[in-house]
């Protein structure tokens, strides 16, 4: 049986450099893990409660098994600790917190120590080999690889990536029908690098859809040298996908340099992702003309967006109808990632048949409000009134521009708009009176008698009560068509200032006091 003398020195240096070469490691990793080996065997033979340490000379090869001893003022532990005194006889200079070392006679490598020997050098060159993986892997977020399918294991793929690390596609993260066998080549995105207790595990996805905007990256130069910017990506995996382009060179389509000569580059990355059918739209900084885009090929008659709710009504055609929807609500549901509005898509005869009755419910309520016939009524509806506010205190001049108005009409208008609301809000008033609002309320901008009586309503009936409140909760107890999201939140922290008001008072004080 060999022992740590009987090895050649210098084999020692060439196992290290020929295990290093070949499983790609740093070879100061390699020689590491052998002196931890030739380390516990020394431990073993000589006794655990040692402090046994092993030394391979990164030259020559030697290897030495030393016992370390540290010097202190009073032996607590006998095996690995020498007293001050002691010490300073076998060196003059020694101190404590010093180490003295004896060098301890080469060990016989029995078969249970080589087999513990073999282990721990094992299991250091996996830990080696793992930390080298997480360190490659880790700032390639976001890349395209490609590797070779080395198993399935209940539908998570296990590949390959050439020997130097394993990845996982998970299930939910494969094309759906796509059916990968071991051997076969496939390509991926790396989404997710995690280090974790049995190693670095590299998450990998076909479904992802920045997978799709680095096909074409690679597919499409124009991309690449970044005169094509990709601004936005929606798929359906397998199915659908839409992709939103923008050309930064007027003289570059987009589109036409995304699809190729007669559809070679957009077929590329359609083959890649099993038969998706992909539509590329230009991309628009108008959100309207953007989001019809989107919806392409459906045709789009009219747009109404709610920035303040996030939303967006498209009106179609009645024959556009499922074509802008799309199977099971696709198209709809693609437009809607890749713009990020909220879409609701709503035919031209429900969007008539509502305009018809929002249009007849305000003409009736200026007919009773004003005292008017249809006519005048229909005729403020058409020219824009919505409220009677807007009637009352909006420029004379303007109500004298509509067609069959004068000014002693217009006038009129004014006269009893102004009447009705004085008679309104001091019903208003009475009934804020009877829910117990404090007059605190009253005094703050942007509420109305009417909301000061929906707010008794609802309990709110000091300033503290509304200062509790969120903006949300403020409009929807006022009504969101009364009041926007900016001026909810002006509303609460008005509502909000006495809180305040003992904190700023010692600060003024201190700065005039200075």
């Amino acid at each position: 049986m060999a022992t740590t003398a009987d090895i050649p020195r210098l084999e020692m240096i060439q196992v290290a450099d020929t295990v290093a070469r070949e499983k790609g490691l740093d070879r100061e990793e390699v020689l590491e893990a052998m002196e931890l080996a030739i380390q516990k065997a020394g431990r073993s033979k000589y006794g655990l409660e040692h402090d046994i340490r092993a030394e391979i000379d990164r030259k020559s090869g030697e290897i030495k098994l030393l016992r370390f001893m540290q010097v202190v003022e009073a032996v607590e532990n006998e095996n690995t600790q020498i007293a001050l005194p002691e010490a300073q006889r076998r060196n003059p200079d020694a101190q404590v917190g010093d180490f003295l070392t004896d060098e301890l006679p080469p060990i016989d490598f029995g078969r249970i120590a080589a087999q513990t020997a073999k282990q721990v050098i094992t299991q250091r060159m996996r830990e080696a080999e793992r930390k080298r993986q997480y360190e490659e892997f880790k700032d390639r977020v976001g890349e395209i690889v490609s590797g070779t399918v080395k198993r399935v294991d209940f539908g998570n793929t296990i590949v390959d990536l050439g020997g130097r690390a394993e990845a996982i596609i998970r299930r939910d993260e494969s094309i759906p029908r796509e059916a990968l066998r071991p051997s076969d080549r496939v390509r991926a995105y790396i989404y997710d690098v995690r280090e974790e207790p049995r190693g670095p595990q590299i998450f990998l996805s076909r479904t992802h859809p920045q997978f799709m905007a680095k096909l074409f990256t690679q597919e499409v130069p124009e991309i690449y040298d970044g005169i094509i910017e990709i601004k936005a990506v929606a798929r359906d995996p397998g199915s659908r996908a839409k992709i939103a382009v923008l050309s930064h060179d007027p003289s570059i389509d987009p589109i036409g340099a995304c699809v190729g000569m007669r559809g070679s580059r957009v077929q590329t990355v359609v083959q890649e992702l099993q038969g998706e059918k992909i539509d590329i739209i230009p991309w628009s900084p108008d959100t309207a003309n953007f989001v019809v885009n989107a919806l392409a090929p459906a045709e789009v008659a009219k747009v109404l967006l709610d920035e303040d709710k996030g939303t967006i009504e498209v009106v179609v055609p009645d024959d556009q109808l499922s074509l802008a929807i799309g199977r099971r609500g696709q198209n709809v549901r693609l437009a809607a990632i890749l713009t990020g509005w909220d879409i609701d898509i709503v035919p031209e005869s429900e969007e008539s048949e509502r305009r018809q009755k929002e249009t007849r419910e305000r003409a009736e309520a200026f007919r009773t409000t004003l005292d008017v016939d249809e006519v005048i009524a229909h005729l403020l509806v058409a020219e824009g009134f919505s409220r009677v506010e807007e009637v009352a205190y909006v420029g004379l001049e303007e109500l004298t521009s509509i067609e069959g108005f004068d000014e002693e009409l217009a006038s009129e208008l004014q006269r009893r708009a102004l009447a009705f609301i004085e008679t309104r809000d001091a019903e208003f008033e009475k009934r804020r009176v009877e829910l117990g609002v404090a007059d605190d309320l009253k005094a703050i901008e942007g509420l109305t008698p009417g909301m000061l009586v929906r707010l008794g309503e609802k309990g709110v009936k000091t300033l503290d009560d509304l200062a509790d409140l969120a903006g949300d909760e403020l409009r929807e107890i006022v009504g969101e068509d009364e009041m926007d999201g900016d001026a909810a939140n002006a509303v609460i922290m008005a509502a909000r200032a006495h809180w305040f008001e003992g904190e700023e008072q010692p600060a003024a004080e201190q700065g005039a006091t200075a």
